[in-house]
């Protein structure tokens, strides 16, 4: 069946990000359809963060367009900080605040009900209750990832999902996201290296110093140790090292919801009866 406009779920033309001097993202046009899973590959420092970042709405284009659903319609999953920022907050309730936005300041009756639905997609349906200081690094990302499918997103964007978690928490989260691309979710997620996600991956875009060198189907020798611009300071086991260049990007992870979460614990500790 041929690709329509009504297909698009992102498009960039000519798209240009500066940070102060420095050109982050050079020119970059690209289109990105419904039911596609995209990974954004390259080195450090090559500006994928910032791409994801202009995509969903939070980095500012310098020049160029950028074409793209409704807020609601993304499910945004930032890189991971620390759990929680300190807040006392289960994973229900860190899953719940993805229901509150600049304009609903409360939570629907049966907030709890669909929390667990979205933990439910991810694996951790049975940690609800628990606090997230108590998960383990991959456990928290899922629950970020049931964060933004709680409002029954059209696409889900992940910004290094994996960064720093071991092995075998990359493999359950490959799983975790292979239920959703299942279910037909649009995915674009930023990886240093394709590992576990492989099976799902339908198109890789690589970026080199905020261009794009390659636009296609993944092509899994071109990510091995004889690519011209690998990275090898990486360890083994598969774990991504924290990036060393981030070029005034931030992290963010459960910290960036830190007002929300404060409000939702306050009101609903010592009384979580689902309304």
């Amino acid at each position: 069946m041929a690709n329509s406009d009504s297909d698009i779920i992102f498009e960039t033309r000519d798209l240009h990000v500066r940070f102060g001097q420095a050109k982050v993202l050079r020119g970059i046009s690209l289109v990105i359809r419904r039911g596609e899973v995209v990974a954004v590959l390259g080195a450090n420092g090559s500006g994928k963060s910032t791409l994801i970042k202009t995509l969903v709405g939070i980095q500012e284009a310098h020049r160029g367009t950028v074409i793209r659903p409704n807020a609601a319609s993304i499910g945004y999953v930032p890189q991971r900080a620390s759990a929680a920022g300190g807040i006392p907050a289960t994973a229900a309730e860190v899953v719940a605040s993805g229901m509150l936005t600049g304009r609903r300041l409360w939570l629907p009756r049966q907030w709890r009900a669909r929390a667990v639905a979205a933990l439910e997609q991810v694996g951790l349906a049975d940690r609800a209750g628990e606090a997230t200081i108590h998960l383990s690094g991959g456990q928290q990302q899922r629950v970020l990832i049931a964060r933004a499918l709680v409002r029954n997103p059209q696409v889900l964007v992940l910004d290094e999902p994996v960064a720093g978690v071991d092995a075998d928490s990359q493999r359950q989260f490959a799983l975790a996201l292979s239920k959703l691309v299942a279910q037909g979710i649009t995915i674009v997620v930023v990886l240093h290296e394709i590992g576990d996600f492989a099976p799902l991956i339908t198109r890789t875009i690589i970026l080199k110093q905020g261009k794009v060198i390659a636009d296609g189907p993944p092509q899994l020798d071109a990510f091995g140790h004889d690519a011209l611009d690998h990275d090898h300071q990486h360890d083994h086991d598969g774990v991504a090292h924290e990036l060393t260049t981030r070029l005034a990007e931030h992290e963010s992870g459960f910290n960036q919801f830190s007002p929300q979460l404060q409000g939702l614990t306050k009101h609903h500790r010592g009384h979580r009866t689902g309304r």
